[in-house]
């Protein structure tokens, strides 16, 4: 039996995604929906530090990007 992938998991295939110009993120993206239901978890945390794009522009392109698909993004304080 194949395990599902964890938030963690699903958030590390995103970071991985966002490195290599956002290659399967909507994908990446379904899966860490899924993940969070599963969980039970409404949000999705992210480390800033580890973001192409670590600006308050790119943050907030990130977030609307991922409401669109259903998923909360909070940012960690670094």
């Amino acid at each position: 039996m194949v395990s599902e992938p964890t938030v963690a998991d699903a958030t590390n295939r995103i970071y991985e995604s966002l490195q290599a110009d956002n290659a399967d993120i909507d994908l990446h993206i379904a899966t860490l929906k899924a993940a969070l239901t599963r969980q039970g978890l409404k949000e999705a945390v992210f480390d800033p530090t580890r973001l192409v794009q670590n600006n308050r522009s790119g943050r907030k392109l990130m977030q609307a990007y991922f409401r669109q698909r259903g998923v909360t993004v909070k940012f960690s304080a670094s």
